[in-house]
């Protein structure tokens, strides 16, 4: 995603503009507060044959230790943040990012709340995944917003390591990490007394659209996915594109289309769009996106079953002026009966 796309979301998630959010309303935990909860949830992977999870994907049962430690409230909305951490289930060789960090959205109230997995945007400062998670919250959705792999905390200083880059084989490892973690991070939620763990799901916008996907066909407990400016069919997608002219003749070395396919398969929605199908699926796509080409929001939509899908009349960063009837369609999506 591009600087400016960051940049346009950014402002209008910024989060003084969420509906029901008063400039007065955040307030720090006091020196009083609870101290951190620490624990360990169980990952359990029955029912993964079942689900026909993709091997990439699969992890061993494990205990899970965490720690949760209060960040502030809001005093108007009732809604509490807190800060998640947790190993992640994946080794990568860069201490800090075996380190899960994750941002805890509790609605006001008791519960049992439905629940989502957040995933942000490729400029990953959370603006827009921190601004969709008080929204759901808002609205009484409990969202856990995580940080990707080497995102955020996860990335040490000075580091030149990123979750999508032109090594391949890196960025494959990069989003299995990522996908893992979000596993882990659905074990944790299922746990949780003031969750309803038979209403999970996840939310993903542009790159994290891309990551839930996978992440949802992978982990039998999220029932719903909500997937913003998605897409699949990749290589399709941005072969003939204009802005890809430049970097066809090193595809030839992979092979060309048919090579490029093989490689970018593995980390490609529509590799599994048969998990996907057994999903509520809902996609929210751009008809002029100059990101995700349009044509492949309607091929990830046709092979997943032609579920629900909203469209926007606008360019990838412009669909940021739509975020309220974007956002009015993924809680309706969430909350709505099975």
């Amino acid at each position: 995603m591009s600087r400016g796309t960051a940049a346009g979301l950014s402002a209008l998630f910024a989060f003084g503009s969420l509906p029901g959010v008063h400039p007065d309303e955040v307030i720090a935990a006091p020196a009083d507060s609870p101290k951190a909860e620490k624990g360990t949830v169980r990952f359990d992977p029955a029912g993964d044959d079942r689900a026909n999870v993709p091997a990439l994907f699969r992890l061993a049962a494990r205990d899970v230790a965490y720690e949760l430690a209060p960040k502030f409230d809001l005093r108007h909305s009732g809604v509490s943040v807190a800060d998640l951490t947790f190993p992640s289930p994946v080794e990568s060789g860069i201490a800090a990012n075996d380190t899960v960090h994750a941002e805890y959205f509790r609605p006001a109230g008791k519960g049992p709340f439905p629940a989502v997995v957040v995933l942000d945007i490729m400029d990953g400062q959370q603006v827009v995944g921190r601004g969709e998670a008080m929204w759901l919250a808002q609205h009484g959705v409990a969202a856990l917003v995580v940080h990707m792999a080497h995102y955020g905390p996860r990335r040490p200083a000075g580091s030149k390591v990123r979750m999508v880059s032109p090594d391949v084989p890196r960025t494959t490892a990069a989003i299995r990490q990522t996908v893992l973690d979000c596993r882990c991070a659905t074990a944790w939620l299922a746990s949780r007394p003031e969750l309803n763990a038979a209403r999970l799901g996840i939310v993903g916008t542009s790159l994290g659209s891309f990551v839930s996907a996978m992440t949802a066909a992978a982990e039998p407990k999220l029932g719903a996915a909500c997937l913003l400016l998605t897409g699949g069919g990749l290589v399709d997608a941005y072969y003939d594109h204009p802005k890809a002219k430049a970097y066809l003749p090193f595809a030839e070395l992979f092979g060309g289309k048919a090579g490029l396919k093989k490689l970018i398969g593995p980390i490609d929605p529509l590799t599994y769009a048969e998990q996907l199908k057994g999903k509520r699926l809902l996609i929210v796509a751009a008809s002029r996106d100059d990101v995700v080409p349009p044509s492949a929001a309607k091929a990830l939509w046709e092979a997943t079953g032609k579920q629900k899908i909203v469209w926007f009349d606008a360019t990838h960063v412009g669909a940021a002026l739509y975020a309220y009837p974007a956002m009015t369609a993924v809680i309706d999506h969430l909350t709505a009966a099975k």
